[in-house]
């Protein structure tokens, strides 16, 4: 039944979820440089584990989201996080191989990038079936303050994640720590789905053979587009903001470290800002959000690039970050309410698989770029949300 506002406990078990995912998984991304150097793994193919990992995901969510209409959602969300559980496992079990030496750098580079591809593979049926629950039990407003709300979890988990990896590294596990502490958390979390959340209906019956999918659908694909664009931008803010305050800085990386780390979390607070306290002013003008929204990053990655020093690259980054945090779930609010309650899971998937292509190939190219001119990323970033901003503001006229 739709609501005015989502059943409370659900909320918090899907804000719950999304939240300690993205806790983990931002966590093991902090600690794979350390993992990496001990395993005898080079930087170049640690960066290559995850961007394997996000296409896989970005090819899966459609799928498990076309499974959460048949299904139905609760099934996915078991299936998607025992996807973050077991993989976060076969990390710890990876890393504990490695520092024993029970296999050489290749064959662990390799069992790596399998478990953690693990994810890719089964973690989406996560992610689409929690904004297709959100969906299947809000409208207009409510919808689009839940949605943000869960964009919300997102930030926050990744501010948190960083910050709480370095405690498990000690003891026992040492390096295997932090992973082992997030499959356990995982654990926990499919506990409380499978006891707390009841079994959902199916809301759909599967697709007639010949019907077109989203990005066939000339009304929805200009906004698909845009989404993918304005996620584009942030994965190559965030991937390149690192090289850029070690160049402006002009010291050694140790040096640095924390204030990359100070800039990644004043983004996080400042995108986490935008989602859970911007958004009211909108009402349910979610296409409003994705175009201010990008107007705002465009104008994070002109200041970055002033000739001002380190702060300025941060204050940019941090403006940008806001942007993100109108844009992005503006986006998805959009999307969800476009469409009818047969057609939600299959939104989820396009948004889950927009954010996955997102991380796969641009941040590479930009960072590429980068190496030549170093405000090639920052213009890059600054016209694809200047073209999302200023183009056709009347192509989406159901949600306003």
């Amino acid at each position: 039944m739709i609501r005015a506002e989502p059943p409370r406990h659900l909320y918090a078990l899907l804000w719950a979820v999304t939240f300690a995912t993205a806790v983990g998984n931002l966590g093991l991304v902090s600690v794979m440089p350390a993992i990496g150097r001990a395993l005898v793994i080079p930087d170049a193919l640690i960066a290559c584990i995850f961007s394997a990992s996000a296409l896989v995901w970005a090819v899966m969510s459609p799928v498990w989201a076309r499974r959460s209409d048949r299904q139905g959602r609760k099934p996915m969300l078991l299936v998607g996080i025992g996807g973050f559980a077991g993989s976060m496992a076969g990390c710890a079990l990876v890393v504990f191989a490695g520092l024993g030496g029970l296999f050489p750098a290749l064959a662990i580079f390799i069992l790596f990038a399998l478990v953690r591809s693990s994810y890719g593979l089964f973690g989406p049926a996560a992610v689409t079936a929690a904004q297709a629950l959100i969906a299947d039990s809000t409208e207009g407003v409510a919808r689009v303050r839940a949605l943000s709300g869960l964009a919300g979890a997102l930030s926050l988990g990744t501010i948190m994640g960083p910050a709480v990896a370095p405690f498990f590294l000690g003891g026992g596990p040492g390096l295997a720590g932090p992973p082992l502490a997030f499959a356990l958390m995982g654990c926990a979390m499919l506990a409380a789905i499978l006891f707390s959340l009841p079994r959902d209906v199916p809301v759909a019956q599967p697709r007639q053979e010949g019907a077109g999918s989203l990005w066939r659908d000339s009304a929805l694909r200009p906004l698909l587009i845009h989404g993918l664009v304005i996620a584009s931008a942030q994965a190559i803010n965030i991937y390149t903001l690192g090289f850029a305050l070690l160049d402006s800085a002009g010291a050694p990386a140790a040096q640095v470290q924390w204030l990359i780390g100070l800039a990644m979390a004043l983004g996080a607070a400042s995108s986490a800002a935008a989602q859970f306290w911007a958004v009211r002013p909108f009402g349910s003008r979610s296409r409003a959000m994705l175009h201010i929204g990008a107007g705002v990053v465009m104008a994070g990655n002109l200041v970055a690039i002033l000739p001002l020093g380190t702060w300025i690259v941060i204050a940019g980054f941090v403006l940008a970050s806001f942007g993100y945090g109108l844009a992005r779930p503006g986006f998805a609010a959009t999307a969800s309410l476009a469409v009818g309650p047969e057609r939600q899971g299959e939104v989820a998937g396009a948004v889950s698989s927009i954010a996955g292509a997102s991380i796969a190939v641009p941040p590479i190219i930009a960072v590429a770029l980068y190496q030549y001119w170093w405000s090639a990323p920052f213009l890059i970033c600054a016209a694809s949300a200047a073209w999302v901003t200023f183009s056709n503001w009347r192509m989406f006229p159901w949600s306003d």
